[in-house]
């Protein structure tokens, strides 16, 4: 079904409808909202309030977004809320500091060329096992939550960049920095791992 289809059902009250949408986004619901608190069980009730906010807020929905942009804003406002009030929470706009590099520099010749090129990582069922994607899980929980969030939604999750964008109430530029960052932690944390 297309937003609007599924937006005139919400407003119906359709609980096949609202069941089905709980079902196709709560996990990456839940997994956005631990970025942003201390438990599981906390972000858990961050995404019961987040349903709550979608039922009670359905009616003054305008459609300026998609509705999943829509749900995902409703999250973020109240996981932010919620991890500032346990004090966890991570301003998007504390990045990593300027001397930062998302690939070391020794592994550059003074040419620019690669000193220590990357690796390749061999067959496609080495790279998807359960083991490897564990160490992704991992490097992903590492990262500052502001990059965490930002590869969460775009890697794992398929949002676009306008979306996370919208989701998140950043701009196009600091995504793209917090991915590209996010992205070179966990390539490094593969290389190391298949390496």
């Amino acid at each position: 079904m297309n937003d609007a289809a599924v937006i005139a059902a919400l407003r119906a009250r359709d609980e096949r409808v609202f069941e089905e949408l709980m079902r196709m986004y709560n996990a990456s619901l839940l997994r956005v909202a631990q970025i942003y608190v201390a438990s599981r069980a906390v972000a858990e009730e961050v995404v019961q309030e987040t349903w709550i906010g979608v039922l009670n807020g359905i009616d003054r929905f305008e459609g300026r977004s998609s509705l999943k942009t829509w749900i995902f804003r409703i999250l973020t406002n109240i996981a932010k809320t919620r991890g500032q009030r346990e004090g966890r929470s991570v301003p998007f706009s504390s990045l990593a500091p300027d001397d930062e590099h998302s690939v070391d520099p020794d592994r550059f010749a003074e040419n620019g060329q690669w000193a220590s090129p990357p690796q390749a990582w061999g067959p496609e069922e080495r790279l998807l096992s359960d083991e490897t994607m564990a160490v992704v899980e991992a490097a992903i929980a590492e990262l500052p939550p502001s990059q965490a969030i930002v590869v969460s939604m775009r890697d794992v999750d398929g949002f676009s960049a306008e979306e996370a964008c919208n989701a998140l109430d950043i701009s196009e530029t600091n995504q793209r920095v917090l991915l590209h960052r996010a992205r070179s932690k966990v390539r490094q944390a593969l290389e190391d791992y298949l390496g």
